[in-house]
């Protein structure tokens, strides 16, 4: 009898440490979710600096976007990082001229958990948060020969929300952003580059944003499905940004179907990378 009880506690003890393994094994490694994408659509350009019509035409972006656990918070925070390369290329209502946009933007948001409700088969999940949008961009306008180029950039604090829902094989995702204060270049009306840059004429072209001269949105949804070994996202990616400022109006917007490949990965390194016994590297 003594030594069925002895029997019975070191293989409930045994089965305690396997399942506190486990359970470190699953916090330890938390992945992070990558994606990649292209989009093409409609892009639209309004620019008093370089012409007083609307020019229209073809909009193509490239997207990275990177989504992990911060350990914030207990564990709740998300971490994002976002990757934007964005072109146009336009023409004004009667095709006789041209113009062509790009822009490089990079995001860091924070996202704290405010609802998470699970289904029978599903879940949904809301988030808050913000955090810094840095741009640097512009249009040239082929027609213009004294100033045929307009500089876009800002640095601005945004708001987000980001919403997740699972259904079944499919997670559909909302995330809505816009700047509520801010830095972006503009010059003054009239005021040539050659002034600004050669002569060092500056006077007036850095002001602060905010919803009064200001304006800008981004409304993302996408939709992840598995096929097979892999994970396809598509969506729709609308961008607008406005400002008015020293009687002059930009106005840029584009619209985008978006599609791309979605992967898991860890994050770690240093040496966590050389040191593991779970995860060879090839390289280390």
């Amino acid at each position: 009898m003594n030594k069925i009880l002895i029997f019975l506690c070191i293989w409930l003890l045994s089965l305690s440490l396997l399942h506190s393994q486990e359970v470190n094994t699953e916090k330890s490694f938390i992945s992070v979710n990558q994606s990649t994408l292209i989009g093409i659509g409609k892009s639209y350009l309004y620019d008093s600096y370089l012409s007083p019509l609307k020019y229209e035409g073809t909009a193509i972006s490239l997207l990275h976007d990177r989504i992990r656990k911060s350990s914030l918070f207990e564990n709740k925070l998300l971490i994002q990082n976002q990757y934007r390369l964005q072109t146009g290329i336009t023409k004004n209502p009667t095709s006789s001229a041209s113009e062509y946009w790009g822009n490089l933007s990079y995001n860091l948001n924070g996202f704290y958990p405010l609802l998470n409700y699970d289904f029978n088969r599903s879940n949904l999940r809301f988030y808050g948060g913000g955090g810094p949008e840095l741009a640097l961009g512009g249009i040239y306008n082929v027609r213009n020969s004294n100033n045929p180029g307009s500089l876009k950039t800002y640095a601005n604090a945004n708001i987000a929300a980001l919403a997740i829902y699972n259904w079944r094989l499919f997670t559909f995702r909302w995330q809505f952003s816009t700047p509520f204060a801010g830095m972006f270049f503009s010059p003054e009306y009239g005021h040539s580059y050659y002034e600004i840059f050669t002569l060092g004429n500056n006077k007036g072209t850095v002001h602060f944003g905010s919803f009064h001269n200001q304006l800008a949105m981004r409304n993302y949804f996408s939709i992840d499905f598995p096929i097979q070994n892999i994970t396809i996202r598509t969506g729709y990616l609308w961008d607008y940004y406005n400002s008015d400022v020293n009687e002059l109006t930009t106005k840029i917007s584009a619209h985008q179907f978006m599609i791309g490949l979605v992967f898991e990965t860890l994050d770690f390194g240093g040496n966590k990378a050389r040191n593991n016994s779970m995860f060879k590297s090839a390289y280390y």
